[in-house]
Parts: C-alpha cells; structure tokens; sequence
C-alpha cells in the first residue's frame, strides 16, 4: 500500500474503507483484509483447539513490572529497559512479526504507546532484554523501531500518573507480509493500522504498574 496518503474518507462503495488519491481510490486495502481473513479462517480451520500462540518473558516477575522496566523521567527514576521476550505456536503462514507495548488506561482519550518493533523477520522467536535501547542495536537485522508516544524510537517504560495501578500489554502480532512499508516518521496509530490490516493472529502478555 503506497504512503503517505493524501488523505482518508470512508466510502460507502461496496462498504470498505478506501484511500482518495486526488481523483482515484486505492483498493489495495481491501486486498488486504480479505487475504488476512482467507489466512485466518484457515488457521482456525487447520485447529479447533485453543491458540498454541502465546509469549512469555522470564525477566518478568509474575504479573507486575519491576522497576528495571519503568521509565526514566515524569516523576520516575527507573531502568527503561525493555524485558526479554520469547513467543511460539505462531500460525505457519507467518511472514514477519512485530512487537506493541501499549497502555490503555493512560488518561489521554488514546491510551499509550510505550515500544513499536516491525519487521521482524519469522525465523525470530525472542527479543533479548535492552533490545529497546535507542539505535536498537541488539534487535534482528532487518527489524525496525517506530516512534513511541514519548517520540522516541526506542522502549519507553511504565510511568503512570498517581492512582491506579495501568495495564501494560506487551502483544506480539503475526503478520502475512514480510516488511511493512511506513515513512521513518510514522505514528504510532499509522503503524498499528497496517499492523492489523495484516494481522493473522497476535498474543499478549498482560502486565501491571502503578502506585
């Protein structure tokens, strides 16, 4: 799908979302959509169990972050590394995956997104822990980091206002393209719509931080 867009309209021709490129609309979308439909109903066909695919860490303890792993700055003084992550049972028409961090109970209206890795190629089954340092040295060749909402290529941890205690859901998505194509400078949201317009299947690891 080629970007940037000049802009968006919902169009109500067969009732899919379409992108207006001065007079033409660009179908691609669709394509899209329906070949991550035709995957997924696949993978539900070849298994009635329930989703081998799951993710795990072992430098997380239980369900609550340590501070290693909480931010440095806003009022905290923590560690801003990202935890080792390990998955599996991913569905075997993968052809890359991406890594989320993201916080939805920030109080912003659109929650927070704290890590984005994409390009992740399919032969990859973990993250080292640090693998969100700025410059992403130890991430797998290929992969890439997008913008978080502190603006940082790079992980940026927990740091929840006083109050309750926040969700951090660290998701890793299988997706059915082996690169996703996005300006350098893409947002978090642009890089989550084509995340899961090629999504086959995703598994999260739910954790908590807060006072």
């Amino acid at each position: 799908m080629p970007y940037p867009f000049a802009g968006m309209e919902q169009h109500a021709r067969s009732g899919v979302c379409c992108f207006h490129l001065g007079e033409d609309f660009v179908y691609e979308v669709v394509l899209f959509l329906r070949r991550r439909d035709e995957l997924k109903n696949q993978h539900c066909a070849s298994s009635q169990r329930e989703s081998l695919f799951t993710m795990s860490s072992p430098t997380i303890d239980g369900e609550k972050l340590s501070d290693k792993h909480v931010f440095n700055g806003f009022g905290y003084s923590g560690g801003n590394e990202s935890p080792e992550l390990k998955w599996g049972g991913a569905p075997i028409d993968t052809k890359s995956f991406a890594i989320t961090v993201y916080d939805p109970d920030a109080p912003t209206g659109s929650g927070w997104w704290h890590w984005v890795v994409y390009n992740i190629p399919a032969n990859v089954t973990s993250l080292p822990r640090g693998a969100g340092a700025d410059g992403g040295k130890s991430l797998p060749e290929g992969a890439a980091m997008g913008r978080n909402d502190f603006g940082l290529k790079a992980y940026g941890g927990a740091c929840p206002p006083p109050g309750k205690q926040h969700r951090y859901l660290f998701t890793v998505h299988a997706l059915m393209i082996e690169k996703i194509e996005v300006p350098e400078d893409a947002s978090p949201a642009l890089i989550g719509f084509n995340l899961t317009c090629n999504s086959i299947d995703k598994a999260v690891l739910t954790t908590m931080y807060g006072s």
